[in-house]
Formats: C-alpha cells, sequence, structure tokens
C-alpha cells in the first residue's frame, strides 16, 4: 500500500514524497480513510507511530474540499506541551506547503502580541495548549466559532496534566456540528469517559506501542556536563573512527550551532531542519549517504523518513523529552539484521528524562564513563518548583507561561 491508495490530493502527495514518506504506518492506514469519511475517529497509538500525518493529511484534505473562505479558523488541534505544538504544527506546514492554508501555533513563554497579530491576518488552522487558546479567547483575539474539525492529541497526558477543565470550557464555546478525533497512548477509562462527552458514534482504532528497541542495536549513555557535550561527540567520532553519524538535537538552531562546532573541530558536517530548503536538505542527505560528510545533525522533524541503510551510529546529543521519540530515533540504526550503536550524551539536567526512558524500555541502559569528560560533581541540576526549574530557558520578557505548559521543562543549552 501506498499514500497514492488514499485518492489523497496531488498536494499532499507531493508533500509526503518531498518527505521521505514510504509506506503508510499501521495508524496511517487505518485512520487517513476514516477521517477522509468525515466521522468521529477515537485512536490509540504512542508517538512515533505516524500519528500526526495520519491525522493532519485528511484534515487538511477535507478542509480544502469544503472549499469554504480561507482566513477563518476551521481546525483546531489541542496538544498538552508547547514542545508537541511546535512539532505537529512544523508537520502540518511540511504537509500542507503546497495548499492555500495559514496556520499558526499558539502557547504560553512567547510574546501574545505575536499571536494575536498573526491571528488578526487570517488563520484556517490553529495549534494550541489549552491554556494559551483560553488566554486568547478571554482577550477575544480568536473566533472558534467556525471550528469544523477538532483534534485532541495525547489526550492521556492533557488529563494527566490536569487540563480537563479547560479543555470543557473549550468544547462549550466551539460549534456543536464538527468532527472530533482523539488520540492517545490507551484508551484507559478516564479516556473513555472524555470520549463519551463529546465524540459522536466514533470508530475505534488501536495500534500495539512500538516500545521495544532493535536487538542489533547497542545502547549507552555517556554522562558529561552540558558545555562539553560536543568536545566529547568530537572525541568520540575522531577517537573511535565512526565515518557515519546521526546526531539528534532538539531544535534548528542547536543542529546548526552543532554542526558549525564539528566542521571547526575538522568533522566535516551538516544539519537538516525545518528551515533548511527541500534541495538543501535532500543534498546534505545525498552527501551522508555517500560519505562526503561524516555527521548529519537533525531535528527530530526533520529526520522523519530518513531511509539510511546500514546507518552505524546514532547520537542523541539531547535526550528528546517524549521517550517513544528515543525508541524512534535508535530505531534508525541496526536495521534488517545489522548492526548499530546508539550513544547518548546525558547531563546531569537530563536525568529525569532519562528515567523516563528507562521506565519506558523497562531496563537500565549501560553507562560509560570517557576518562578526561568525567561529569564536574559540583554542578548541580536546577531545582524544580511548582513544577518548572527556577531557571527556565526564556521566550520573551512577557509573563511566563502557566505551569502546564511546563510539563517537559525546556534546558538551556
Amino acid at each position: 500500500m501506498t499514500f497514492k491508495n488514499f485518492s489523497l490530493l496531488p498536494e499532499l502527495l507531493r508533500s509526503v514524497e518531498e518527505m521521505g514518506y514510504g509506506e503508510p504506518t499501521p495508524i496511517q492506514s487505518k485512520a487517513i480513510p476514516l477521517i477522509l469519511e468525515g466521522g468521529d475517529v477515537l485512536a490509540a497509538a504512542q508517538t512515533g507511530t505516524g500519528k500526526t500525518a495520519g491525522f493532519t493529511l485528511p484534515l487538511l484534505q477535507n478542509i480544502i474540499k469544503k472549499n469554504k473562505p480561507r482566513g477563518v479558523v476551521r481546525c483546531l488541534i489541542l496538544t498538552p506541551t508547547r514542545e508537541l505544538a511546535s512539532q505537529v504544527g512544523e508537520n502540518v506546514r511540511a504537509l500542507g506547503k503546497y495548499l492555500p492554508l495559514q496556520s499558526v501555533d499558539i502557547f504560553g513563554g512567547v510574546n501574545i502580541n505575536k499571536q494575536i497579530g498573526r491571528l488578526r491576518r487570517g488563520i484556517d488552522l490553529i495549534i494550541a495548549t489549552p491554556g494559551r487558546l483560553l488566554d486568547l479567547v478571554g482577550q477575544k483575539a480568536v473566533d472558534l466559532s467556525q471550528v469544523e474539525i477538532l483534534v485532541l492529541d495525547e489526550a492521556d497526558r492533557m488529563l494527566d496534566m490536569g487540563f480537563i477543565h479547560d479543555i470543557r470550557k473549550i468544547l462549550a464555546i466551539l460549534p456543536k456540528q464538527r468532527q472530533n478525533l482523539l488520540f492517545s497512548a490507551t484508551f484507559s477509562d478516564t479516556i473513555k469517559k472524555l470520549a463519551g462527552q463529546f465524540l459522536k458514534s466514533p470508530q475505534m482504532i488501536q495500534v500495539a506501542a512500538q516500545n521495544s528497541t532493535a536487538e542489533g542495536v547497542t545502547q549507552t549513555i555517556h554522562p558529561v556536563d552540558s558545555k562539553r557535550k560536543h568536545l566529547l561527540l568530537s572525541f568520540l567520532i575522531s577517537s573511535k573512527k565512526w565515518s557515519q553519524v546521526l546526531v539528534f538535537v532538539r531544535t534548528k538552531h542547536g543542529a546548526n550551532r552543532l554542526a558549525e562546532k564539528l566542521i571547526d573541530d575538522g568533522i566535516q558536517s551538516a544539519a537538516i531542519h525545518g528551515n533548511k530548503s527541500q534541495s538543501a536538505r535532500t543534498k546534505a542527505l545525498d552527501d551522508f549517504k555517500k560519505g562526503a560528510i561524516r555527521v548529519l545533525v537533525a531535528t527530530d522533524i526533520a529526520a522523519r523518513g530518513l531511509d539510511i541503510d546500514q546507518l552505524p551510529h546514532v547520537v542523541n546529543f539531547d535526550l528528546p523529552h517524549v521517550p517513544e521519540d528515543y525508541v524512534h530515533r535508535i530505531g534508525r540504526t541496526g536495521r534488517a539484521g545489522h548492526q548499530g550503536e546508539a550513544v547518548s550524551l546525558v547531563c546531569i539536567d537530563e536525568h529525569e528524562l532519562l528515567r523516563d526512558i528507562e521506565r519506558l524500555l523497562k531496563r537500565k541502559i549501560p553507562t560509560v564513563v570517557t576518562p578526561n569528560f568525567e561529569p564536574d560533581p559540583s554542578i548541580k541540576a536546577e531545582p524544580i518548583v511548582n513544577g518548572r526549574r527556577n531557571n527556565p530557558r526564556p521566550f520573551s520578557r512577557q509573563k511566563q507561561p502557566r505551569q502546564a505548559d511546563h510539563h517537559r521543562p525546556f534546558f538551556k543549552k
């Protein structure tokens, strides 16, 4: 099966091809046809299963096919965290790049006036965290009266974070006639209760969690202070004579900075992320595959769909905020019976993220301390107060977002 089997618009198929997607994943194969039909869907799928594209492709097609005036909010996607809102937003823009639709990500911690200005220029899709969306509703800066499609992404996490009251407030504002899509990691009793409150005769989809890692992948943790991560990475690549390394970072700017530092160290590298043109990303990947560059530094979004035969090394320069993404990342190596190595450089501020990953894997990952790169024992992790660190990464001089938007703290690199 290919994406052409879903009778998607040529513009969407073009984006799918450019993003390097091959065959649809199980969640995509099940969700896309049902969502295209226009009914409600209740789906259980973990991060890393392709669920974002699974709901984004059909909802974009449903919006376009109704051929209504542009610049009015017709789709609302709610996420529990700003990291996920940003990630989903990138997917929406990448998959819908050839469609005449505008989208915006809305979450706390950034200048609200800029978001208001963006909304006033006309928006078709909003990807938002509940708290900031309600702030904008309260300021009458956003009109949700024309919403035709509502998506609750990672609904179980939203309930765990105490968003149920905000969700109910938002549901009360929306039109009664709309398509509803609810995605959750599990069909817990609380999720079923929530679904029963606003889904209408939903089609149910359940995809097995992909939490197991390939047997051929050797995993190790390398403790190191955050300021010395790039030095340790350069040392490992040079001393071990690694010839092909895919390195994951959290941010686009972080990808650029790291690639530049590695080049300064004499290691040919390139960065790929959402701000790079498609031609630049294609060239970087081609150079990587043929050995013209040794290191490809990528964000999670840019690395989606990458298919590199016999990739020997994957490095987590930054641990992912979502533990399932760790499994997705290291699954790039050790394919088709080949051996692979997954190395994670972990500073003290990432120990909580490491614990989440090990809980998901149900085992400890072996630790390797590299001589001369031992962590400084005098450095302590920033204390967490009221669910967030004392010195969160500054996004602007505006007031800090409400606590729920900081479920996964940002760490300053």
